[in-house]
């Protein structure tokens, strides 16, 4: 049996809900929904469905690399968009980090996220080399 090895970014949600950001289980990594929260627990960009995206990515990425992954080696992308007229913004957002190596991915319009604030989650699933260690 494979160890799993856990990512925690310190979100106040983690504890309320019970999860962590990442978890890698053998060669998959998979990125909990990311939204635009700092350290700090404040939404960032608010209002911006392109600077939330952007944010919440640079979040999901430092997971990712916490366990040994990188946006290479995602293969699927999941978003929840509470504004879906704005779709090219968080479009344009993921093709800046995914351009030359585009994973799968999905966009669905979603009536409302944890807090009001926040426009945009996005989920990860990655498939990386076995012998790419965890950086936990």
């Amino acid at each position: 049996m494979t160890a799993h090895e856990r990512f925690s970014d310190g979100s106040p949600w983690e504890p309320r809900v019970g999860y962590v950001r990442a978890v890698r289980a053998g060669e998959c990594v998979y990125v909990s929904g990311t939204t635009a929260v700092d350290d700090s627990g404040e939404v960032v960009g608010e209002g911006s469905s392109y600077d939330q995206a952007r944010y919440a990515l640079s979040k999901a990425v430092r997971a990712l690399e916490a366990l040994g992954a990188s946006p290479g080696d995602v293969v699927r992308t999941r978003w929840f968009v509470t504004r879906i007229d704005d779709w090219e913004e968080v479009g344009r957002a993921h093709r800046e980090v995914f351009g030359a190596i585009p994973p799968a991915s999905t966009m669905v319009g979603v009536p409302r996220l944890i807090d009001p604030r926040l426009l945009v989650e996005v989920e990860m699933d990655a498939v990386v080399d076995p012998a790419s260690p965890p950086r936990v």
